[in-house]
């Protein structure tokens, strides 16, 4: 056409230079190479500008046809530079076509071949092979079907071994359909199979483990066998280990709550629900002190259960580890390099949970003990507390070693707290009965020994101080050999024992007399009026402890002392001990202090103190009812050692609360250790002569202080063995300083008796009137000679109407004697001495009257000599001194006073010496520094 004829014009008009038309080419829009679906025309319209101007619209469509012509000539040469590589792909286009035309000749063939094939082939033929196949098919799907329905079946059985506890079986079953299911897991109800069998899996071992938590308190061998081998299968030994530890910790805690939890709601008799819901260690205050030992005693028994149960389980660990290199006992299978090292992981792991578990026990006592104030608990229950706490920390001992820092700190601390108060109480018991005793006999029989008393009793179950009451008389043939675990292992409770079962023996130490001892100590701690006869109400309640009957007929005081008939001079053998019922109570309350030093070491120095200030209070009291005297220092007997004097000082000062002193720097505590000192019954009369001034009582009094004396020294090794190593030198000082001198207290005590029972007045006066300046020789002696002799035919017969009430030991008469001698003989040297005037012949008949005195004297008494009989002959003959050795005479005898030396200086030497000479003498006399005994 005209229109490309022209184009091809311009077309060859266009310039030939490469680099110009490759500008013109580079001028193209971008966009026009975007894509096909670029509308170009749409877009060249659209550039068109507002006001259309021919010219502008022809200048724009040239340059637009030079960029068209550009591209098309660039196009053509490229065609043709590719030209022998598009003939080359025509020729294999060319052959490609030739080989599709042979491939369709081929299969023409085949298929005419095949349609042969079929016609020569039955239809029947072919179906005989598909349904053979296919029986093939079948048979193996009904053989799996089988397998998934056993399969499914095994949950039922897996149900029943759970409920028989068969473990082991169970896993073992569930562990072989798991591996079975995995062959079959291509079937979409065998993985729900699988997915349920990881579920009953899960669901054994959590009954696996609730299995095992039941050993933690009643250990079975078949049953822990059960279980171990199931774990093992499971190969989770480790796992169950560590499962077991904590299941014993939580035994513990559960154990104690419900315990404790038990008795508190049963104390508090309501429904209320607050006491479930605290904390074991709040719970443990609201335990009433009624049910504290019970509730102590059951909780001990749990607490053994659950320690039995582990000891137990060591063992049984023990024996299956004693052959290494055997097949395993548990699964027949041989040791693996796995198993071992389970072996050693249990091992270490039960000897490590051994200190752990008791610690937890202990921690759960020490809160029990805690948690309540004992101070007040009768004595009794408190005593059976620490049997109980010492015979759990055996246990802790045996069980691992453990010298049971805890208890022993927990039982120490509420030990001193409660015997602190205990003693103090004890104490002003003491005082009061001190005050209330009207010293007369508690009669005994002549073979009491303290032994036979209940709180003694454990003496003798001891076969040495160092043996625990646990373990003193447990039943069994050598149990000292036996541990607790193994006495106990099957059957019983170490806890199930209590002390002192009173059922079994009653001890049997008063005087036939229709009066049963034991119940004395209930008579002991009850309270009396001031006024009230202590005594004879203590005998009114003497209740028979088996019977718990009064006796009905109590025997009168006439018969009681009709039984104690004797001469007080006592050569004839042994007799009833003298005590008081005071006495007897402070006796019982020693044995009851040893009895919780025994139990306790700990506190025993503390005990031992407590006892020596019951001794100490005892002998203070006796001292100041009837040995304090203020003549003592003027008589020059020397009645009370400095050793005596010291001890009495001590006691003052320590244990004495002076009333109305005046004690501003003085701690509470020390007042409140302190007890007022005791005053004597109104109803003791130590003023009447007609009872030799109250003598029945004072033997009384000093001769059951010297019995406890002597209960002492028998206790005295016993003591030592108890008290530590630091404080023994505090016991042995007691001992030589205190104890010893109970006996002392005869001399002050009954020469009160001596002072006052002879009239030594009357004797001064009736020598007063004898002339002594006399010239001739006398035979006859002086008058108050004989009425000296009188006054101790008198006093003699006076002794023995005594001994017919209260039998007088030979100790006590001979100082009763002595002192009586003594006094009468320094009376007669004072007589002598008051002299004005007196004679050889004077001199002669003082020798007379005095030699008459002793051969009367000696009739009346046995002990020889005769105390102070130089005294007397000293004194006259040194009448017949010379000058010189008069001088050496006053130097020599210190023991006769300033006014009886002067006597013998102004009456023997004055008509002799002159006055410078006299004068000499009495300033010698003056210069002596007399000492004071």
């Amino acid at each position: 056409t005209v229109r490309e004829r022209e184009e091809l014009r311009e077309l060859r008009e266009l310039p030939v230079d490469p680099q110009a038309e490759q500008e013109i080419i580079n001028s193209i829009e971008e966009v026009y190479y975007s894509n096909d679906s670029f509308d170009v025309m749409q877009h060249e319209l659209e550039k068109l500008p507002p006001e259309l101007n021919l010219q502008e619209l022809e200048e724009y469509r040239d340059k637009r046809k030079r960029q068209q012509a550009a591209v098309s000539k660039k196009v053509a040469d490229l065609i043709l530079e590719k030209q022998p590589s598009y003939v080359k792909e025509l020729e294999r286009v060319t052959s490609l076509q030739t080989n599709l035309q042979l491939a369709a000749v081929i299969c023409t063939n085949a298929r005419r071949q095949l349609s042969v094939s079929k016609e020569g082939f039955t239809e029947a033929s072919l179906g005989l092979l598909a349904n053979q196949r296919r029986r093939q098919l079948l048979t193996g799907l009904l053989k799996s079907l089988r397998t998934i329905k056993t399969l499914q079946r095994t949950d039922v059985r897996l149900s029943e071994m759970l409920e028989e506890e068969d473990f082991p079986g169970a896993i073992q079953l569930c562990l072989e359909c798991q591996k079975a299911a995995s062959t079959f897991k291509h079937y979409s109800c065998i993985s729900e199979l699988n997915s349920k069998l990881q579920d009953t899996l899960e669901q054994i071992e959590e009954q696996l483990d609730v299995a095992l938590s039941k050993t933690c308190k009643h250990f079975d061998v078949s049953h822990y066998t059960k279980v171990q081998l199931a774990y093992t299968l499971l190969g989770k030994t480790q796992t169950a280990m560590d499962q077991l530890h904590m299941h014993f910790t939580q035994a513990i805690h559960n154990t104690v709550f419900q315990v404790v939890l038990g008795y508190v709601e049963l104390c508090a008799g309501n429904a209320d629900t607050k006491f479930q819901k605290m904390q074991y260690k709040d719970l443990c205050t609201h335990i009433t002190p009624d049910s504290y030992v019970p509730c102590l005693s059951d909780l001990c028994k749990a607490l053994w259960e659950v320690m039995l149960s582990y000891h137990r389980t060591m063992l049984w660990h023990e024996e299956h580890d004693k052959e290494k290199n055997a097949p395993t006992p548990i699964t027949g299978m041989p040791q693996t390099d796995d198993s071992l090292v389970d072996r050693s992981y249990v091992k270490k792991k039960l000897e490590h949970g051994l200190s752990r578990i008791w610690q937890e026990v202990q921690l759960k006592v020490k809160a029990y003990l805690l948690g309540t104030d004992m101070s007040n608990f009768k004595y009794d229950d408190f005593i059976v507390v620490l049997d109980v706490i010492s015979r759990l920390i055996d246990v802790g001992e045996e069980f691992c070693g453990s010298k049971s820092e805890l208890l022993q700190e927990s039982i120490k601390r509420q030990s001193v707290n409660y015997f602190k108060n205990y003693h103090r109480t004890r104490l002003e018991e003491l005082r009061m009965f001190l005050e209330n005793e009207t010293w007369e006999l508690c009669p005994v029989k002549t073979n009491f020994n303290i032994a036979q008393l209940h709180e003694f009793r454990f003496m003798g179950q001891c076969r040495s101080p160092s043996v625990s009451p646990s373990r003193q008389v447990l039943p069994g043939p050598g149990p000292e050999d036996r541990s607790l675990f193994e006495q106990f292992s099957r059957e019983g409770n170490p806890f199930e024992r209590q002390i002192d079962n009173k059922e079994e023996e009653t001890e049997n130490v008063l005087a036939s007399n229709g009066y049963e001892s034991d119940e004395l100590e209930k008579s002991v701690y009850q309270d009396y009026d001031s006024d009230s006869d202590v005594p004879d109400e203590l005998k009114q309640d003497y209740v028979d402890e088996q019977t718990g009957d009064v006796p009905l007929k109590s025997a009168s005081r006439e018969t009681l002392r009709s039984r104690k008939k004797s001469d007080y001079s006592l050569n004839k053998g042994s007799a009833a001990p003298i005590l008081t019922n005071t006495t007897l109570n402070v006796i019982r309350l020693v044995g009851k202090y040893m009895q919780m030093m025994n139990i306790l070491k700990p506190i025993s120095f503390d005990v031992i103190h407590c006892v020596s200030q019951l001794f100490d209070y005892y002998l203070y009291a006796v001292y100041t009812f009837f040995g304090r005297n203020d003549t003592y220092e003027s008589s020059g007997l020397g009645l009370i050692s400095s050793r005596l004097r010291t001890t009495l000082n001590r006691i003052q000062e320590s244990l004495i609360e002076m009333v109305g002193a005046a004690q501003p720097n003085a701690a509470f505590t020390d007042r409140k250790e302190k007890v007022p000192s005791p005053h004597l019954s109104q109803l003791v009369d130590l003023t009447a002569s007609g009872t030799l001034f109250g003598l029945a009582q004072r033997v009384v009094a000093t001769e059951s202080l010297v019995f406890l004396a002597e209960q002492f020294d028998f206790l005295q090794s016993h003591l030592d063995s108890m008290m530590p190593g630091t404080k023994k030198p505090f016991l042995q000082q007691f001992y030589s300083q205190t104890v010893s001198t109970a006996s002392e207290l005869r001399k002050p005590i009954y020469w009160i008796v001596a002072a006052k029972a002879i009239d030594y007045e009357q004797m001064l006066l009736m020598m007063a009137g004898v002339k002594w300046d006399i010239r001739e020789i006398m035979s006859q002696h002086n008058i108050y000679v004989d009425v000296l002799l009188k006054e101790f035919e008198e006093f003699n017969q006076r002794l023995s109407d005594v001994s017919k009430h209260v039998r007088i030991p030979l100790p006590v008469s001979n100082v009763l004697w002595e002192h009586c001698i003594r006094l009468a003989n320094r009376t007669l040297v004072e007589g002598y001495a008051n002299v004005k005037k007196c004679s050889n012949e004077g001199r002669a008949l003082m020798q007379l009257d005095f030699q008459q005195f002793l051969m009367k004297l000696e009739r009346l008494t046995d002990i020889r000599p005769i105390p102070d009989k130089e005294f007397v002959e000293t004194y006259v003959k040194a009448y017949y001194l010379t000058e010189n050795d008069m001088e050496q005479f006053i130097k020599n005898h210190r023991e006769y006073s300033m006014k009886q030396l002067a006597n013998l200086v102004n009456v023997c030497l004055g008509s002799h010496i002159n006055k410078k000479a006299r004068q000499k003498l009495l300033a010698a006399i003056d210069d002596i520094d007399r000492p004071k005994r």
